[in-house]
């Protein structure tokens, strides 16, 4: 995957330049493709735009990151052509005028030219209108497969003829024009430059992203020992968190690391990834990273791990150093907020947050101690509206968890077990101590008025059938800590006596204190003996046509200017978040709120035809809607601070006989974010 395919890099080779497309009709500098000398233009000077590119240094000049940032290692320079002005073409400053429009207005506005209406206006104008005034686009350059391209926003609605006209005067004025390509950023401009002149040599995303060998996915520093771990290794061995691993596969679950590197590149939204950004772990793929000569030279060594938005580095250093780094960056601890026991009600969800007395924020933070993270949240989707359909569900609160430990003696037990000093010390030891405290858990017996209360609801409010009672904890949403994927979920039907509701309950219970999850609270300084387990419950649904999470911002773009969904989806039942060996998934950023909603895939599912995907528009459609409400209902709780704010959800698609379909949002929380 170092290198563009076979068939890209010829063209790449052989394609030659034309001359410009003036509408005018004004020869250009290379027009009949007659050669140009190049040379750097610009004297190192960093102006608000050229004319013409003549060397590296002028590139470099203008260029800036891109927003959309999922391809690490690109620059790119802004391109306006206007069309009023014999097809004058601008590289803009990108540093000094991030927008198109803004370039415009301060240069193409007045002084005898048309002038430039307000930011809407333009937009509405210049990026959808067959007559618009300007052409605009952007030149990148991809840094590891050496890859030039001309590309315009995914929403841009521009036709071959328009595209090609930008790309010959591009193309004519630039020193790497021999070499450049048209990038379509989306299925929509796919379609068109299928339309375009055969000299005009495409690029496709799949094709792009197969000359990519380094992927962040949770950006930061650390230190610790390198060590090398194959998937089998990783089940068995005890990993210290102050390890940096680098894994041959993609685990289905690791504990506390200092970094992760993995052979194959991740999912943003994997099970992993996740972890990482629980964590503040640095997290990256490298392709060959397992055979890597760099990183095997540096085995069973302290190093410096950099995982950078567009490169990483690592470098040994000293154990000393090191020691000095974790003392100066070991989590500040995260305190446990104490259960409240006052609550005992089985409490339906669009009940459960106290809107009539409280502010939103005030009412998360008053359930949040008897219902748990999950539940709490629920409640939140469940007052939204018409634009989220959520299934109908009730909260079990934490008192049911405390009163199974008190009236079976485990909290001696619990207490004991904390105290032991050598439970402190001794991994595996405290591995089976926790074992042994879950089965417990499960094996004593719950309260008989209690279990009749939940079969009654469920019976009263749901007729009977399988449910689902989805763990919500005290230690979960706090701040950086999600606390995602820790804990554990069951189903049961009150009507089989093969599948009792009793024990799928105390399961849950017990997940509290599963091995994984004692680990992680106690990496960030959680009080155990604080934390409860209230649980969700609502009905089970089997026959899910596709399922994927989705947060409601850009997290390639943390700047707000490209706003858009990032969406992860799969067919039917199978995970994304822990995905099966060469499973892939439908993988795209939704710009719901731009005219024309466009859709850029990222990656497609390796379950379906080829050319299709998971989701349909109209389906995809109204997973924006949701989203949309989503972030905008949670903004006052979690968006209010500045900076860059996002909800992480989990959502599914049923699809009826009739034709009809519906998508459910099941989870919706606050997004850690990307990384430094």
């Amino acid at each position: 995957m170092s290198t563009p395919t076979a068939a890209i890099a010829l063209l790449l080779l052989s394609c030659s330049r034309p001359g410009p497309a003036d509408p005018k009709g004004d020869p250009g500098p290379a027009a009949g493709g007659e050669a140009l000398a190049w040379g750097c233009l610009l004297g190192g000077e960093s102006p608000d735009y050229a004319m013409s590119l003549g060397c590296e240094a002028d590139f470099g000049a203008l260029a800036d990151n891109p927003y959309d940032a999922s391809i690490p290692g690109a620059w790119t320079v802004k391109t306006v052509i206007d069309r009023l002005d014999h097809g004058r073409l601008f590289f803009t400053n990108t540093v000094l005028y991030p927008l198109h429009w803004q370039f415009a207005t301060a240069h193409r506005s007045g002084n005898g030219l048309p002038f430039v209406p307000d930011q809407s206006s333009f937009n509405s104008t210049e990026y959808y209108s067959p007559d618009r005034r300007f052409l605009l686009g952007a030149v990148t350059y991809y840094e590891e497969p050496q890859v030039w391209t001309y590309e315009l926003s995914p929403y841009d609605t521009a036709s071959a003829d328009l595209i090609a006209e930008a790309f010959y005067s591009i193309q004519s004025q630039s020193y790497f024009g021999d070499r450049l390509v048209f990038h379509p950023t989306s299925t929509a401009l796919e379609r068109v430059a299928e339309e375009l002149p055969a000299n005009i040599p495409v690029m496709t995303n799949a094709e792009l992203y197969a000359g990519i060998t380094y992927q962040p996915l949770n950006l930061g520093t650390a230190m610790g020992l390198l060590r090398f771990y194959t998937e089998s290794d990783l089940a068995a061995a005890y990993v210290n968190y102050r390890e940096i691993v680098v894994l041959d596969e993609i685990p289905l679950d690791i504990s506390v690391v200092a970094g992760i590197i993995t052979d194959d590149f991740q999912t943003p939204l994997s099970h992993i990834n996740v972890l990482a950004q629980n964590r503040g772990t640095p997290n990256m793929a490298l392709t060959g990273a397992f055979a890597d000569e760099t990183l095997r030279g540096l085995e069973d060594q302290w190093v410096e791990l950099v995982v950078g938005s567009f490169e990483y580095s690592i470098r040994g250093v000293s154990e000393e150093e090191a020691q000095q780094w974790w003392e100066e960056n070991r989590p500040e601890p995260i305190e446990a907020i104490p259960m409240d026991l006052d609550v005992t009600a089985l409490t339906d969800c669009e009940t459960l947050l106290d809107l009539d007395t409280m502010a939103l924020p005030a009412a998360l933070d008053a359930a949040f101690p008897a219902f748990g993270g999950k539940a709490t949240h629920f409640g939140g989707l469940a007052r939204i509206g018409d634009e989220v359909i959520s299934p109908d569900a009730f909260a079990i609160p934490v008192f049911y968890y405390h009163q199974h430990l008190e009236e079976n003696g485990l909290w001696p037990v619990i207490d004991e077990m904390l105290a032991d000093p050598t439970f402190a010390v001794d991994p595996a030891y405290r591995a089976e101590r926790l074992d042994a405290l879950q089965s417990l858990i499960v094996e004593a017996p719950i309260n008989a008025d209690f279990e009749a209360a939940v079969i009654a609801k469920i019976r009263a409010d749901y007729g009977g059938g399988r449910i689902k009672f989805r763990s919500s904890t005290t230690a979960e949403d706090l701040g950086d800590f999600t606390g995602a994927g820790l804990y554990e979920s069951k189903a049961a039907d009150p009507d089989d006596p093969d599948d009792p509701v009793d024990i799928a309950i105390k399961e849950v219970w017990a997940s509290l204190w599963g091995p994984r999850a004692f680990e992680e609270r106690e990496y960030w300084g959680i009080n155990h003996r604080l934390i409860g387990m209230a649980e969700l419950v609502h009905p089970s649904h089997t026959a899910e046509e596709a399922n994927g999470v989705a947060i409601t911002a850009n997290i390639f773009d943390t700047s707000g200017l490209e706003p858009a969904f990032y969406i992860n989806v799969q067919s039917g039942e199978t995970s994304v978040v822990i995905p099966e060996e060469g499973l892939t998934s439908d993988q795209l950023l939704y710009y719901y709120n731009l005219p024309g909603q466009p859709a850029v895939y990222l990656d497609h599912s390796s379950l379906i035809v080829d050319g299709t995907t998971v989701m349909t528009p109209e389906e995809l459609y109204e997973l924006g809607r949701g989203l949309q409400a989503i972030h905008n209902y949670f903004y006052e709780a979690y968006g209010t601070e500045g900076g860059w704010y996002a909800m992480d959800t989990e959502f599914k698609v049923e699809r009826y006989t009739d034709g009809t379909f519906e998508v459910s949002i099941k989870q919706a929380r606050p997004y850690p974010g990307r990384g430094e």
